[in-house]
């Protein structure tokens, strides 16, 4: 429902309700603050027309104003047209000189100065004088040097002024409403029309954000992959170098000094559960056969760790994107780890298929059930990442079981 509309529906009923409703007030506040504006946006350009080729750009900050005042008349608000840009220069110039949604503000503001200009403060006096006549008992009535004349009836007393008050003012001020009600949503509609982005632009707005989520996505997997990297070739491989030495001491202090023996095998114990764990944590923020062998592998990987039997179908016949694989594979891994640890499931079945350049996945478990994504963060965790790469996720986890999760993800062979 745009603003128009909801004022000519306010309008159409009943012309008592109207005037107590929301709407001529709204309406009156929205021009009345044109009025305020306008000489201010003058003062504003004055020092520009010193520089003509810099009122191109004059229209900008009148129409981000106008876009933030629109929500007097619409809460929604309007938002921005402008592609994004380099926050200065040449560069920043350039770009909105040549973008249409410039020249829209340009013309919005030479109309808000020149006509708007005259019609809003055309309103707000007719209305200042209807507030005249519906307060004139009251400045007659406390002495004051009003004059005024009806014809050849000239008003002198409280009564003739009260008379005049409910026969004109009432009715006056009540047209006056409507017509600054009129004015105010033409306004609005005028100024969305030419302030807010148009199909292209909104297109250009929803590529754009796709793309900055496509880019965040890839930050995100290069970091982890740098991450992954550098646990492999550094702690790794220290860790790896001190469990081999304190293998070869532990062999040479057993003759010698049993206590030291005994004690060093204890460190050589702990470095192998340390390197075990890291393992198992750089396997954790990304696999290693998940990059070099695709999702197929990674997930017949998880299928052969996983202490409850698993039956993985999976039929993949080439690789996908890597964010793709990414997220496929760590709700398999997160669905695996829940029927374990809390379905107490006994069988797993995995499938996948691709499909009309989507990719359909499916983890169903036969265990106990019942489980509720809304009260556990990782589960929701994974709806997050599904949705980054937009895709959907759907869990059916009825009591007795079994637990399905599904997710379709769209992608593309590489």
């Amino acid at each position: 429902m745009t603003v128009a509309t909801s004022v000519w529906r306010a309008m159409a009923g009943n012309p008592v309700r109207f005037v107590l409703s929301r709407w001529p007030w709204r309406s009156l506040a929205y021009v009345a603050s044109s009025v305020a504006v306008i000489p201010i946006a003058w003062l504003a350009i004055m020092p520009l027309l010193l520089f003509p080729p810099l009122l191109i750009l004059v229209g900008m900050p009148i129409g981000a104003l106008e876009r933030h005042r629109l929500g007097i008349m619409a809460p929604l608000g309007v938002p921005d047209p402008h592609a994004p840009a380099p926050p200065s220069g040449w560069a920043w110039v350039r770009l909105r000189v040549t973008e249409a949604a410039t020249w829209r503000e340009l013309g919005y503001a030479a109309c808000l100065l020149s006509v708007l200009a005259l019609l809003d403060l055309a309103a707000v006096f007719v209305l200042f004088l209807c507030l005249l006549l519906l307060v004139l008992p009251l400045l007659v009535g406390v002495g004051a040097n009003v004059q005024v004349a009806v014809g050849t009836w000239t008003v002198e007393t409280v009564g003739q002024a009260c008379a005049v008050a409910g026969l004109a003012g009432v009715p006056a001020t009540v047209i006056t409403l409507y017509g600054i009600s009129v004015l105010g949503g033409a306004q609005a509609a005028f100024a969305t029309w030419l302030l807010a982005p148009t199909g292209t632009e909104t297109n250009r707005q929803v590529e754009e954000l796709a793309r900055s989520r496509s880019r965040l996505v890839n930050s995100f997997e290069a970091e982890r992959r740098r991450i992954e990297r550098d646990l492999h070739d550094g702690a790794q491989q220290h860790l790896v170098l001190l469990t081999m030495k304190l293998g070869l001491a532990e062999r040479h202090l057993a003759a010698a000094d049993g206590r030291a023996g005994e004690l060093v095998g204890e460190a050589h114990e702990q470095a192998r559960l340390a390197l075990t764990t890291l393992r198992d944590q750089i396997r954790g923020i990304h696999p290693q056969i998940l990059t070099d062998f695709g999702l197929a592998e990674a997930v017949r990987e998880l299928a052969e760790r996983c202490p409850v039997p698993v039956e993985a179908d999976l039929d993949l016949p080439g690789r996908l994107p890597p964010e793709i694989e990414s997220t496929a594979y760590f709700v398999v891994s997160e669905a695996l780890t829940n029927a374990v640890r809390h379905a107490a499931a006994t069988r797993i079945q995995i499938s996948g298929r691709l499909a009309e350049q989507r990719l359909a996945l499916t983890i169903v478990d036969d265990g106990r059930g019942g489980a509720e994504p809304s009260l556990g963060t990782g589960m929701r965790g994974l709806a997050d990442r599904v949705a980054v790469v937009a895709g959907t996720l759907e869990i059916s986890s009825p009591q007795g079981g079994p637990t399905t999760v599904r997710i379709d993800l769209p992608c593309r062979y590489e």
